[in-house]
């Protein structure tokens, strides 16, 4: 009877361990490689077009996946299915909040522009608690708090 219990405990214990791993191992950034990418509500390409982002770079958040196809979630909580063709590793940020861009990664650095709410931005590299990201012309540091896009 206790071999049974054990046996029961193991595999309940197994089945909590895969649910808590495979609900997060999902959930990473991805950005839109073109200009122009299908939402789908499935996914497959039978599946009809929900919406189409505009937007090359545009952060998403890849919260689940099955086979080719990839469920994505963006800042405003719009959600469903892009082919992994259109997506590539996470390289951008949105400013959820406006902020300032410096020319070190120190807050007494000098600022060199203000970023506004939704701007988009590109990351070239991240340090403790600043990223180093470019838009347009400008190149800088920006503070991690207030942007969304980063694990």
């Amino acid at each position: 009877m206790k071999i049974k219990n054990l046996i029961n405990n193991i595999f309940i214990f197994s089945l909590l361990i895969f649910f808590i791993t495979s609900s997060n191992a999902g959930e990473i950034f991805v950005s839109l490689k073109k200009n122009k990418v299908n939402v789908r509500y499935g996914p497959s390409f039978e599946s009809d077009i929900k919406y189409v982002y505009k937007k090359i770079n545009l952060p998403l958040k890849q919260i689940d996946k099955k086979e080719n196809f990839r469920r994505i979630i963006d800042l405003k909580n719009n959600s469903g299915w892009i082919h992994i063709s259109q997506l590539k590793k996470g390289n951008s940020v949105i400013a959820t909040k406006d902020k300032v861009l410096f020319k070190k990664p120190i807050s007494f650095a000098k600022p060199i522009a203000q970023i506004k709410k939704g701007r988009l931005l590109i990351v070239e590299k991240c340090e403790q608690n600043w990223c180093r990201v470019s838009s347009e012309k400008l190149k800088g540091w920006i503070k991690k708090e207030g942007i969304w896009g980063l694990k």
